[in-house]
């Protein structure tokens, strides 16, 4: 109950029907929202394993960085085509639980597939696996994004989707210190491959178990009604706008894209930059550790920020960050220039779940379609890393940071739009939804309208 009000907690719900779990307040959100943190830890994991493979097999299989670049352009490419094709259509038709333990699932199968790939050494066949587990994560990122971000007090949801990212944050820390004592003891021998059969047979295992953990877990579900409701429910209330007149969530879409590549390049290829300034490959993984280590760091400092600090004014600071410190990477070299990249992660932490809680902000009935464009927007992580991979085998990796400098840039004009142009639909703040009597009154007049269509 959320004072006074059902919630709708089995696997779907029509989205006509007003559950009042948009409604929740902040106590009652906290066992659902902690359930779906979890999940964050593991994309950041795979993530974080990803940067390091990236790496291992450049030396393991003898191929350029452009070629260990199809590694990201696999996992990433998922991003682009399943969030829309797959992901959002589950979430509309059977809600967040099912896709929840649908993406679970398919990321559980992507990674017992680099058991045969590894046994072939086979470079496709890894490409192949690692496209099926982007598939999975695409999947459990359409859902579990915009269900932090709307489940609950809506004046916390920055906060929500930036502490579950800090989570995540922290399984990109562990991979990496993972990385430096498995996967590159022997990094030119064949066998080390075995390494990565295993770690990912213990994930895959780990991840069907949490699937079944699901199946049981009490998550509310949250419908189209309860956020056409949350929208028009505080002192700018009026009614939402189509989809196509959204500026706002596809100026985000764009953001998302140009900023998500940039991350992705600078991360994929960070110790590649490390080698070029004479670490070897282990001390070059543990330090890729370190830098998402002040990536995690960031994250939580920014969650407490957001406390005082309006999000969008948090957003436009750490962007112009990014753009600042990736473009003195670039001009300046050695331990400095190794310093100033490591600041980069730093700057990165907030963007991406601030990017998505401002673009989806008071959507209403098109935030979960909103969401998968959001997601696929994810899909950047396939193209600009090829980018950077193709100049840093020209040139080098450190004048290839021009490469995610740009990205940078472009993504900073979508906070400096919002702050222009949509402060008062972001800065809007309510501790709750609505009274519980006006959800059940809005109830009571949808099933009204609902029996007088059918007569």
């Amino acid at each position: 109950m959320a004072g006074g009000v059902p919630i709708v907690a089995r696997a779907a719900a029509s989205d006509r029907e007003l559950t009042g779990a948009a409604a929740l307040t902040l106590r009652q959100s906290l066992l659902p929202c902690a359930l779906v943190t979890t999940l964050f830890f593991l994309w950041g994991f795979a993530y974080g394993l990803l940067d390091v493979l990236n790496a291992h097999f450049q030396s393991a299989l003898g191929i350029t960085k452009s070629q260990s670049s199809a590694l990201q352009g696999a996992y990433f490419g998922a991003y682009f085509l399943f969030p829309l094709l797959f992901g959002g259509p589950i979430l509309r038709r059977f809600g967040y639980k099912v896709t929840f333990m649908t993406g679970l699932i398919i990321f559980g199968i992507g990674c017992f597939c680099f058991w045969p790939s590894g046994i072939y050494s086979s470079f496709g066949g890894f490409c192949g696996s690692m496209a099926i587990v982007g598939w999975g994560l695409s999947t459990l990122e359409v859902s579990a994004n915009p269900y932090l971000a709307t489940c609950g007090p809506p004046k916390y949801s920055e906060i929500r989707l930036s502490t579950a990212q800090a989570v995540q944050a922290t399984g990109t820390v562990v991979a990496p210190v993972l990385g430096s004592y498995v996967f590159f003891k022997n990094t030119e021998d064949l066998n080390s491959l075995k390494n990565v059969q295993w770690v990912y047979l213990g994930v895959g295992v780990f991840v069907f178990c949490l699937a079944f953990a699901f199946f049981f877990a009490p998550i509310p579900e949250i419908t189209d009604a309860d956020m056409e409701l949350q929208a028009t429910s505080d002192e700018l209330s009026q009614e939402v706008e189509p989809l196509r007149k959204q500026i706002t969530l596809f100026w985000g879409v764009a953001a998302q894209f140009c900023y998500v590549g940039a991350q992705c390049a600078v991360a994929g290829f960070f110790i590649n930059y490390t080698l070029e300034t004479g670490r070897d490959h282990a001390t070059s993984a543990n330090l890729l550790a370190v830098a998402q280590g002040l990536f995690a760091i960031g994250r939580f400092a920014g969650a407490a920020m957001m406390k005082f600090v309006k999000p969008r004014y948090v957003l436009l600071t750490f962007l112009i960050g990014t753009c600042v410190f990736s473009i003195l990477s670039m001009n300046i070299g050695g331990t400095a220039g190794l310093s100033f990249l490591n600041v980069v992660f730093f700057f990165e932490s907030c963007c991406f779940p601030l990017i998505f809680t401002l673009a989806i902000k008071k959507l209403g009935r098109h935030t979960k379609i909103g969401a998968s464009f959001l997601v696929s927007s994810i899909s950047g992580g396939a193209v600009w890393p090829q980018i950077l991979a193709q100049v840093a085998d020209r040139k080098s990796t450190h004048f290839a940071m021009l490469v995610p400098f740009i990205g940078f840039a472009l993504a900073t004009t979508f906070p400096v739009y919002v702050n222009l142009f949509q402060r008062d639909r972001m800065d809007i703040a309510f501790e709750t939804v609505t009274p519980a009597r006006d959800v059940e009154e809005r109830s009571i007049d949808d099933e009204k309208v609902h029996v007088s269509m059918k007569e």
